[in-house]
């Protein structure tokens, strides 16, 4: 199956998603159904279904720690990284919808050049059209703040910032003050020089020529994300079930000793002869 996956390039019904189910059956069923069936077969059915159910949540709460714990968890179960989102693009910040956009000059910062690059990556993928090709297809939704076909086709001058806290689920802070970000970007200048000769040094468009009708503010967004989500569930969940299996374990020991004990009782009470019938 694994092999049939990296062959497949178009996604559909069938890729990822049938096929990443029968991978998980059958990983389910060759790795963790062969534990049971041994112990199945030492144990009895249900101790074996018993231990194989309290060892794997025994093992996934382990895991599951690591998971949570760890400084960056990369190639582990974790939810949607901390990104910039475009909210919109305007032409003048006073028509902006996000009050802290409209007065961003005056409360926010003008940021330094390595933030601005971070910013300015989220700014190139939302404002360059997305062409669709073999392995992605992109819908309306995708494109919906494009309105260049390069990166080349623009420019941003200044970038500020307003907002954002850093909450902690350790100290009780469970919302954050959003992170807003405002981007001014310009139309290139046509270029002035002939053919054979080094090109102008790319230029915001002025008012009135070509390109300028490009110039405007985007407005931007910083989603926290859930990197820890996913992994502090599938913690809680793994303890939960790692508990309902030992308390299961317990009831079943409990009841398979009442059960011995009384087969004990039945072996040591000596079988009552039948008296003979009155004549």
């Amino acid at each position: 199956m694994v092999t049939l996956a990296s062959t497949l390039t178009e996604r559909s019904l069938w890729y990822p998603t049938v096929l990443g189910v029968l991978v998980v059956v059958a990983a389910v069923v060759l790795f963790i159904g062969s534990i049971y069936l041994i112990l199945g077969t030492n144990m009895g059915a249900r101790a074996g279904f018993l231990a194989t159910f309290t060892a794997l949540m025994g093992l996934m709460v382990v895991l599951s720690a690591l998971w949570v714990t760890t400084t960056s968890p990369l190639n582990t179960l974790r939810g949607a990284v901390p990104k910039w989102e475009i909210q919109e693009v305007v032409s003048d910040l006073s028509k902006a919808k996000t009050d802290a956009a409209r007065t961003i000059k005056q409360d926010g910062v003008k940021v330094d050049a390595v933030e601005a690059a971070n910013v300015k990556a989220a700014v190139d993928e939302g404002l360059v059209t997305k062409v669709d090709n073999a392995v992605e297809k992109f819908t309306p939704e995708d494109n919906q703040f494009a309105t260049f076909g390069d990166v080349t086709e623009f420019l941003t001058v200044n970038t500020w910032e307003v907002g954002g806290s850093s909450p902690s689920w350790l100290d009780g802070e469970f919302t954050h003050t959003p992170k807003i970000a405002v981007v001014e970007v310009c139309g290139v200048a046509d270029n002035t020089q002939p053919f054979g000769v080094a090109p102008d040094v790319p230029e915001c468009a002025e008012e009135g020529t070509k390109n300028a009708e490009d110039n405007g503010f985007v407005v931007l967004e910083y989603n926290l994300g859930d990197v820890r989500l996913p992994p502090v569930v599938a913690f809680v969940s793994s303890v939960i079930l790692f508990v309902l299996g030992l308390i299961m374990f317990g009831w079943f020991e409990k009841d398979r000793r009442a059960e011995l004990a009384a087969q004990s009782e039945t072996a040591k009470t000596p079988a009552r002869t039948r008296e003979p019938a009155n004549a």
